[in-house]
């Protein structure tokens, strides 16, 4: 894992946050805030980890957060299409 590589999951990990924050289903706020919480406190851990050169560990963290972004669109809480970045049915 390089320091490049680890940017690039990070770059789109927080485009596809940005995304999702704008594409919450109606009635599902809830689920959402829930959602976007974890998202942001992996995404910090992997800075953190990034930070101290455990890139292991900034790599797991960065999958975690985005894997979270992923059940979300999967169990219909955020309306997105980009397949890009999400995976979507």
């Amino acid at each position: 894992m390089t320091k490049e590589k680890l940017e690039k999951y990070f770059q789109i990990t927080e485009k596809a946050l940005i995304k999702a924050k704008k594409a919450i289903i109606k009635g599902k706020e809830k689920y959402a805030k829930e959602i976007i919480e974890m998202v942001e406190n992996y995404l910090s851990d992997a800075r953190h980890f990034q930070k101290n050169n455990d890139f292991i560990n900034a790599f797991a963290a960065i999958n975690y957060s985005h894997g979270w972004l992923d059940s979300g669109v999967r169990l219909d809480i955020f309306n997105v299409k980009d397949s890009r970045l999400f995976t979507i049915k």
